[in-house]
Protein backbone atom coordinates (compact mmCIF):
# COMPACT_ATOMS: atom_id res chain seq x y z
CA UNK A 1 0.00 0.00 0.00
CA UNK A 2 2.35 1.98 0.94
CA UNK A 3 4.72 1.39 -2.47
CA UNK A 4 1.71 2.15 -4.43
CA UNK A 5 1.37 5.72 -2.19
CA UNK A 6 4.63 6.45 -3.47
CA UNK A 7 4.49 5.57 -6.35
CA UNK A 8 1.13 7.75 -7.08
CA UNK A 9 3.04 10.70 -5.73
CA UNK A 10 6.20 10.60 -7.57
CA UNK A 11 4.11 10.07 -10.60
CA UNK A 12 2.36 13.70 -9.98
CA UNK A 13 5.75 14.93 -9.34
CA UNK A 14 7.06 14.02 -12.48
CA UNK A 15 4.36 14.94 -14.74
CA UNK A 16 3.84 18.61 -13.01
CA UNK A 17 7.80 19.51 -12.83
CA UNK A 18 8.00 17.62 -17.14
CA UNK A 19 5.06 19.72 -17.70
CA UNK A 20 6.32 22.75 -16.33
CA UNK A 21 9.61 22.58 -17.89
CA UNK A 22 8.17 21.83 -21.42
CA UNK A 23 5.25 24.54 -21.14
CA UNK A 24 5.66 26.54 -17.99
CA UNK A 25 2.52 25.47 -16.65
CA UNK A 26 1.02 22.02 -14.98
CA UNK A 27 -1.55 20.05 -17.04
CA UNK A 28 -3.63 18.89 -13.88
CA UNK A 29 -3.63 16.32 -10.99
CA UNK A 30 -4.97 13.21 -13.74
CA UNK A 31 -3.13 14.54 -16.66
CA UNK A 32 0.26 15.07 -14.02
CA UNK A 33 -0.10 11.60 -12.96
CA UNK A 34 -0.72 10.15 -16.08
CA UNK A 35 2.65 11.72 -17.78
CA UNK A 36 4.29 10.62 -14.64
CA UNK A 37 3.45 6.73 -15.12
CA UNK A 38 4.22 6.90 -18.69
CA UNK A 39 7.09 9.19 -18.17
CA UNK A 40 8.62 6.56 -15.31
CA UNK A 41 8.29 3.60 -17.99
CA UNK A 42 9.23 5.34 -21.36
CA UNK A 43 12.40 6.68 -18.70
CA UNK A 44 13.06 3.49 -16.67
CA UNK A 45 12.75 1.80 -20.82
CA UNK A 46 15.44 4.73 -21.89
CA UNK A 47 17.74 3.97 -18.65
CA UNK A 48 17.81 0.33 -19.38
CA UNK A 49 19.26 0.74 -22.58
CA UNK A 50 21.52 3.08 -21.54
CA UNK A 51 22.47 1.58 -18.38
CA UNK A 52 21.94 3.03 -15.87
CA UNK A 53 19.97 2.49 -12.59
CA UNK A 54 17.66 5.09 -10.69
CA UNK A 55 17.75 3.96 -7.04
CA UNK A 56 15.81 5.81 -4.42
CA UNK A 57 13.04 8.14 -4.63
CA UNK A 58 15.31 11.04 -6.11
CA UNK A 59 16.37 8.63 -9.26
CA UNK A 60 13.17 7.26 -9.74
CA UNK A 61 11.90 11.08 -10.19
CA UNK A 62 14.46 11.80 -12.24
CA UNK A 63 13.69 8.76 -14.24
CA UNK A 64 10.03 9.14 -14.45
CA UNK A 65 10.96 12.99 -15.26
CA UNK A 66 13.29 12.35 -18.16
CA UNK A 67 10.63 10.05 -19.87
CA UNK A 68 7.62 12.53 -19.44
CA UNK A 69 9.78 15.06 -21.05
CA UNK A 70 10.24 12.83 -23.76
CA UNK A 71 6.60 12.04 -23.81
CA UNK A 72 5.59 15.26 -24.57
CA UNK A 73 8.40 16.31 -26.57
CA UNK A 74 6.78 13.41 -29.09
CA UNK A 75 3.15 14.40 -28.33
CA UNK A 76 4.38 18.02 -29.74
CA UNK A 77 5.93 16.93 -32.50
CA UNK A 78 1.77 15.75 -33.44
CA UNK A 79 0.13 18.41 -33.22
Amino acid sequence: MQTTIIGIITGILAGFIASKLQSGSGKGLFVNLFLGIIGSVVGGWLFSLLGIQANGFLGTLICAVVGALIVLWVVSKFK
